[in-house]
C-alpha cells in the first residue's frame, strides 16, 4: 500500500518527491494561555515555540516561523521537546502570553490554571493530507484515495496557511 496520512505537508515536497497529496481535513490552531481569560486573542499577540529538535518537529518549527513572520507572532525557541504535554504548559506560565499550540495531541489534560483561547486576525489553519504517488499504478489504491477523500469539504477561505501549504488555494 502506498498511502499515508501527513501533517504539514508542503507543494514544493509533493512535487520533489513526485506525490500528490489530497486533503482529509484541517485544525483550526488555537492558544493556550495562562489565567482564566477565554476570549479571542489576535495572532500577533501570541508566541510560538520553535524547537531546536528540527528531526522531530521539522515541520511544526517551518510553519511557526513562517506564521510568526507574517503575523508578528514572537517566537521563542526551545530545546526540550516542549512542543506538547506538560513541557508545553511550563513554557505557557513561564511566558505570561498566549502560546500558539501545535496540532500534534496527546494525552496530557489542560491544567487548571490554563485555558484555550480561539486566535484570530487570522486564524492559524494546520492541513492534512493523503498522500500518495503521482504516478499510482494500482487501480485498488487510487479507489480507495477517492474513497477517503472524494466526500471531503473545508473552507479553507477564512483561515492563515502557509505559502507552500498545497491546499492554500483550494
Amino acid at each position: 500500500m502506498s498511502i499515508w496520512r501527513s501533517a504539514g505537508v508542503r507543494a514544493t515536497d509533493l512535487a520533489e518527491q513526485e506525490l500528490t497529496g489530497r486533503l482529509i481535513g484541517a485544525d483550526r490552531l488555537s492558544a493556550i494561555s495562562w489565567g482564566r481569560d477565554e476570549s479571542a486573542v489576535r495572532a500577533k499577540d501570541t508566541a510560538v515555540l520553535v524547537d531546536a529538535d528540527t528531526a522531530t518537529w521539522a515541520s511544526w518549527n517551518i510553519y511557526a516561523v513562517e506564521f510568526a513572520r507574517e503575523t508578528g507572532a514572537e517566537i521563542v525557541r526551545i530545546d526540550d521537546h516542549g512542543i506538547t504535554g506538560a513541557a508545553f504548559f511550563e513554557h505557557v506560565r513561564q511566558l505570561r502570553r498566549p502560546v500558539v499550540s501545535s496540532p500534534k495531541r496527546d494525552d496530557t489534560p489542560l491544567p487548571p490554571d490554563l485555558v484555550r483561547r480561539p486566535v484570530v486576525e487570522p486564524v492559524p489553519i494546520w492541513t492534512w493530507a493523503l498522500v500518495s504517488r503521482r504516478d499510482e499504478p494500482s487501480r485498488a489504491v487510487q479507489a480507495a484515495i477517492e474513497a477517503l477523500t472524494s466526500d471531503i469539504t473545508v473552507d479553507l477561505s477564512e483561515g492563515w496557511l502557509p505559502a507552500d501549504d498545497p491546499f492554500r488555494h483550494s
